[in-house]
């Protein structure tokens, strides 16, 4: 919402009428006279085009399904079912509101949203109201003014004065809104109520006498996180929201309601009297904690990051933004914006799409404490008695050269971490090329998987495209702890068209409906094979969707189990030239860049002998299969578990600390953007390895960024277009045939704990809390 937008334009306006008031030029006296000169002649500013509010937009399926409204007496084609707040921010008029929100179901029980339309005999709720053809929607008259006054006093009567202590203060709807609505006093004298404060958990911070009863965070823990933890309870004066009975919110997408609260009584329990919002400086970026890549902002202040919030990805906003700049002169810029938007819209050139929608998970949010915890500062060499010594850069890299130098090619291993971007692994890749090695992978990808075709490693559907769906088959994933925005589209898939769900693997907590059909590959052969009813129904799908887990890949069968998956993506008309379900959901934002640049081992075993072992931030590692007479560098940015193994550690920047490259599971290049400075004497993990190849006397041909990545552009051109998705050239039918045999082995889970699953999150003391309290059974 353009809340703060909104009241700016209303003060601006009062402004400017005092300020004519007093000027003692005698052609501005005249308020009228002085208004219409301002306006050229040629201009009709009821018919002038106007920009959508918020980037809305409509697109009509059917041309004779649009209607034609008015809003302000500007007209206005919509197709039909849209509401009359839909219709007037497509008009470019914003109306207050605190219940409603655009992905949540529709309330109507604020009634701020209250607008005139013509031959009603009251004002209406225009979030409630279906427009109608030739409605003429007033907004601006009066009687709607002094209804908005009206609910606004009633919200006041028992709100506290708590905004001086308030974390939602300078941010919060109430406070926008009631200085653009409001009236300067009130008329009720009574005492306020007060209401018992409810323990939502670590995260989620409860005062609820500030809450207006707007029930976004029912409808929110109900429809898209699917847990019913929160409800309303009693009438009236005693009407509050809380839980049935004691108890905790359990959901992965809990924090989301500190988002869409707009008041201050859900607010952010470890944020809470840390900063205001003015202090905070917003660096748009994406998180690295899964492979969703899910769209984030981070709000820091000097060198310690503050919070993590969500932020929509979509293209059109960007494109907006430079619209305005290049036409600023312009006299007409709306038109121009509106033409040139709505022509890039029809000829297909723009594709408006999202990952995250504008919701990101609880590790994705709160794990960002863990980023000042157990840091490297600076380079540090294991002495002959056992204990770390901190040397200089040059002194760290003169002996890993000395060692990688005198090892054989064969017995030197090379392993990227979960967290590593594109351009470290590449010249990760470079260097251990130089040394005689190919034997370099990223974690999670050590069984030597087929990377030859990117459609056998990606979500080949798309994020978004999963809501074309109507049947989805889960083999080996559990997309709630794997991938939870990726489960909440699949919940929103299955809830607004009842698609059906099967899965194959162990017990799980899933949120929607589904069928559980097995643990085990058996099940997945027989519907290979037609012998499983489940077959029929993707068979009669129109377009159905198979989602195979990452997981997959550590198993000594997983060819087999790609084999029989082939199987049925061939038999089940999952591949068409309209239509593509066959996805796989990779765990971490490292896997798909790196079957991208071919970080694939030439052996899974070639670990059990090497002499060197260069583990760039890789942390889940099985240290027991590392030979004990083995050189083991370690470079990263935490203190984890592989730093205990390590002869030498180097220092280097965390995700939000540097410029890198990553390529989330749907095969969409992002980059993150430095937004703190780093720690100690960390580097960035490209330029460290750059350093190195230098001092062994194999120095790589690159020195920059830009250089690097055009190094990338000539592995895997994919890389380089930033927020595009690149689709796979070429289906699973150019496999060769496996003849390997499917193990009577259960599929197992993949991830043991949802909120501790790197290096950061294993750092964080809030993810701490929540393994300790929310996974307690």
């Amino acid at each position: 919402m353009l809340i703060g937008k909104l009241a700016t334009r209303a003060l601006r306006r009062q402004n400017l009428i005092l300020h004519r008031t007093i000027v003692t030029k005698p052609e501005l006296k005249q308020l009228d006279t002085s208004a219409a000169a301002a306006v050229p002649p040629d201009v009709d500013p009821i018919n002038e085009p106007r920009n959508p509010i918020g980037g809305a937009r409509i697109h009509f399926t059917n041309p004779e399904d649009a209607i034609e409204v008015f809003v302000d007496g500007y007209p206005v084609k919509i197709p039909k079912g849209m509401t009359v707040l839909q219709a007037c921010e497509v008009a470019g008029v914003d109306i207050p509101r605190f219940c409603y929100h655009n992905r949540l179901s529709i309330a109507g029980n604020c009634r701020m949203c209250l607008v005139e339309v013509e031959k009603s005999p009251k004002p209406v709720a225009s979030c409630a109201m279906p427009a109608l053809p030739g409605m003429k929607i007033k907004t601006d008259t009066p009687i709607a003014k002094k209804a908005r006054e009206g609910v606004m006093e009633f919200l006041l009567m028992n709100h506290p004065l708590d905004c001086p202590i308030c974390d939602q203060g300078g941010e919060c709807d109430l406070q926008d809104q009631s200085m653009a609505f409001g009236s300067d006093r009130g008329r009720f004298t009574e005492v306020k109520r007060s209401v018992v404060d409810k323990n939502l958990g670590p995260l989620v911070k409860t005062v609820m006498t500030r809450c207006i009863q707007c029930t976004r965070c029912v409808r929110f823990a109900s429809e898209i996180a699917g847990v019913q933890d929160l409800g309303v309870l009693g009438r009236g004066s005693g009407e509050e929201i809380g839980t049935y009975v004691e108890r905790l919110m359990t959901s992965e997408l809990s924090g989301n309601v500190i988002d869409i609260c707009p008041v201050g009584a859900l607010t952010s329990k470890p944020f809470a009297f840390k900063a205001r919002n003015w202090e905070l400086k917003g660096t748009e970026t994406i998180d690295v904690t899964d492979a969703v890549g899910s769209n984030i902002r981070i709000d820091s202040r000097g060198p310690e990051v503050m919070r993590i919030l969500p932020r929509l990805n979509e293209v059109i906003y960007c494109l907006m933004a430079m619209l305005e700049l290049l036409f600023e002169v312009c006299l007409n810029r709306d038109a121009w914006e509106v033409w040139l938007i709505e022509a890039i819209t029809a000829l297909g050139i723009l594709t408006l799409e999202d990952i995250n929608e504008e919701w990101i998970s609880d590790k994705t949010r709160f794990f960002y404490d863990g980023l000042k915890r157990q840091r490297l500062n600076d380079p540090m060499i294991r002495g002959a008695d056992g204990r770390f010594k901190a040397v200089n850069w040059r002194d760290a890299l003169a002996v890993i050269a000395e060692i990688a130098l005198q090892a054989k090619p064969s017995e030197i291993v090379g392993i990227a971490g979960k967290l590593s971007d594109a351009e470290s692994m590449m010249a990760l890749k470079d260097l251990l090329n130089r040394l005689g090695s190919n034997n370099v992978w990223c974690e999670g990808l050590s069984n030597a998987p087929n990377a030859d075709l990117r459609s056998g490693y990606i979500m080949n559907s798309g994020i978004a495209g999963l809501e074309n769906a109507d049947v989805f088959l889960l083999v080996g994933t559990q997309p709630r702890v794997e991938a939870a925005m990726v489960n909440a589209r699949i919940r929103k898939t299955v809830r607004a068209t009842g698609a059906k769900v099967a899965y194959i693997g162990p017990p799980t907590d899933i949120n929607y409906d589904h069928q559980h059909l097995g643990t085990g590959p058996e099940t997945l052969l027989e519907i290979a094979e037609g012998r499983h009813p489940f077959f029929s129904t993707i068979s009669n799908a129109k377009k159905p969707a198979i989602i195979v887990g990452a997981g997959v890949f550590d198993r000594e069968d997983k060819d087999a189990i790609f084999a029989a998956v082939d199987t049925i993506a061939k038999n089940g008309n999952v591949i068409r030239p309209d239509w593509n379900g066959y996805n796989v959901l990779l765990h971490s934002a490292a896997q798909a860049a790196a079957l991208d640049l071919g970080l694939v081992p030439e052996s899974s075993k070639s670990i059990e002998s090497a002499k060197f072992v260069y583990l760039m931030g890789a942390d889940d590692v099985d240290l027991d299969k590392i030979p004990s007479d083995a050189f083991v560098v370690y470079q990263g940015h935490h203190g984890d578990r592989a730093v205990y193994r390590a002869n030498v550690i180097l220092p280097s920047s965390a995700f939000s600390e540097k410029e890198g490259t990553y390529e989330n599971t749907e095969g969409c290049t992002q980059q993150t953007l430095p937004a703190v400075p780093t720690v100690g004497d960390a580097r960035d993990d490209w330029k460290i390895i750059r350093a190195l190849s230098e001092v062994a006397g194999l120095r790589l041909p690159y020195d920059s960024v830009r250089a690097i990545r055009s190094r990338i552009s000539t592995v895997a051109p994919n890389l380089v277009k930033v927020d595009e998705r690149e689709p796979a050239s070429f289906g699973p039918e150019l496999k060769p045939e496996s003849k390997g045999k499917i193990s009577p082995t259960p599929f197992e889970a993949s991830v043991a704990n949802f909120y501790m699953t790197d290096s950061i999150t294993r750092a964080s003391k809030i993810m701490a809390q929540c393994s300790a309290t929310l996974l307690k059974k």
